[in-house]
């Protein structure tokens, strides 16, 4: 849980990236809307939802959408989680004491938030949601101008909801 809701602003922050360089919430939103999903290396959970994540990057990561992983972990650990689950887009580390977590009163991993250009949340995820991620698909498909894709492949056997 979080005390951030959908239609709630979120609060501003600022991080590293596995790559050295900041990242600032206000700068990426100018650009367009940013999924922020925070995670735990050794959350099973986590391990199970950032592939379809990485989906997401794939198919509408772009100019004007920022994917970015936010991991309570430290850099090489975080390094191997990447590597392991194959995730590319951009991931940031939290730091000692969780200060943006904490700033977001998060309770469990992984919280995904989709905030929009506004700076408000227009979706989120605690845990693994097919429906909610299928719903932030879609709107990552209208803020990218790229045409929908499905989320989840046929054939592929994915429950409706993991708790975090």
């Amino acid at each position: 849980m979080t005390k951030v809701q959908v239609g709630n602003a979120a609060p501003a922050f600022a991080l590293s990236g596995m790559n050295g360089k900041q990242y600032s919430l206000g700068e990426a939103l100018k650009k367009g809307p940013v999924l922020a999903a925070f995670f735990k290396i050794h959350c099973p959970v986590c391990q199970f939802t950032f592939p379809f994540l990485e989906r997401l990057y794939e198919t509408y990561g772009g100019d004007k959408i920022a994917i970015w992983g936010i991991s309570q972990d430290d850099a090489a650990d975080t390094k191997e989680f990447c590597e392991e689950y194959g995730v590319k887009f951009t991931t940031l580390i939290d730091g000692d004491g969780y200060p943006v977590s904490n700033q977001y009163a998060l309770t469990n991993v992984p919280t995904v938030l989709l905030i929009g250009s506004d700076g408000k949340v227009t979706a989120s995820c605690v845990g693994f949601s097919k429906p909610d991620l299928e719903k932030m698909a879609a709107e990552l498909a209208r803020a990218s101008g790229k045409p929908a894709q499905p989320l989840f492949r046929p054939g592929e056997v994915v429950p409706d909801y993991k708790p975090g």
